[in-house]
């Protein structure tokens, strides 16, 4: 398995590295305080975390079976201070993206538009766009809920895109759900767009679909070197069916944090 973060990659695919797997990207984007860690968390470990560093961005891999494919999840975990700002180390390396808020913070859901914003004009180049889901997080907080299903549902569809509510704390299949389906949008994407520069070899005849000639231009580079957080780590997590398997790596992603 490819355990590569950082290495020059084409803009919005799903890489089969040579003998290995495929792979698919998912940025977990939100303001503070909307859940993103403990998502992540909870998708890769089925644990829930209650404390964690906010300032910390990381990097997790696990290894997946959706729809009866094997497949490399690997899960970006920002840490933005102040929204959708110097977000060019995640957008072109993104497969997927989910946007996250939590549905008991009015102001996570305000801030949650700013990231659907900022990855719509980024990707509005695209043919297929980059997918992206909608999140709405701590369903167990229902009763402080300031933030409607309707309101949810109103905001994906003004942007295109797949929404969900889910609680980290309570229910590990709702949230595999979500991730697992950004897979599924991201492989289906990946089959429809052509690789720019280097040819990524994903048709069936495994001739490339197009030139780097045909690659319409947009602001953002579509090819380019991934800056590396300095505080970031990569962790490869196996999945739940080699739950005994992975005590070792399970330990490292998490280090500093609480666990219930």
């Amino acid at each position: 398995m490819s355990l590569m973060f950082g290495k020059a990659r084409s803009c919005n695919f799903s890489a089969i590295p040579e003998g290995g797997q495929p792979e698919v990207n998912v940025v977990v984007l939100g303001v503070r305080g909307s859940g993103k860690s403990a998502l992540t968390v909870k998708f890769l470990t089925k644990r829930f975390i209650s404390e964690y560093d906010p300032n910390l961005e990381d990097t997790y891999s696990s290894e997946e079976m959706v729809d009866q494919q094997p497949v490399v999840v690997k899960v970006m975990d920002t840490a933005d201070q102040d929204g959708p700002v110097n977000c060019e180390r995640y957008l072109s390396w993104a497969s997927a993206f989910l946007v996250v808020y939590s549905i008991d913070n009015r102001r996570s859901f305000e801030g949650c538009q700013q990231y659907l914003e900022a990855v719509t004009v980024h990707t509005k180049a695209l043919q297929p766009k980059t997918p992206i889901i909608l999140l709405g997080n701590k369903l167990d907080m229902e009763r402080y809920r300031q933030v409607s299903k309707l309101d949810g549902s109103a905001l994906a569809s003004h942007f295109g895109c797949l929404f969900f509510e889910v609680s980290a704390c309570l229910d590990f299949l709702s949230v595999q759900r979500v991730f697992h389906e950004a897979v599924r949008e991201a492989r289906q994407a990946g089959g429809k767009r052509s690789p720019p520069l280097r040819p990524l070899y994903i048709s069936e005849d495994n001739k490339p679909l197009f030139s780097l000639a045909t690659v319409p231009p947009f602001n953002t580079p579509c090819y380019k070197e991934l800056p590396v957080p300095a505080t970031a780590k990569l962790v490869t997590v196996k999945s739940s069916r080699a739950q005994s398997k992975r005590r070792a790596p399970t330990l490292t992603l998490l280090k500093g944090f609480k666990i219930f």
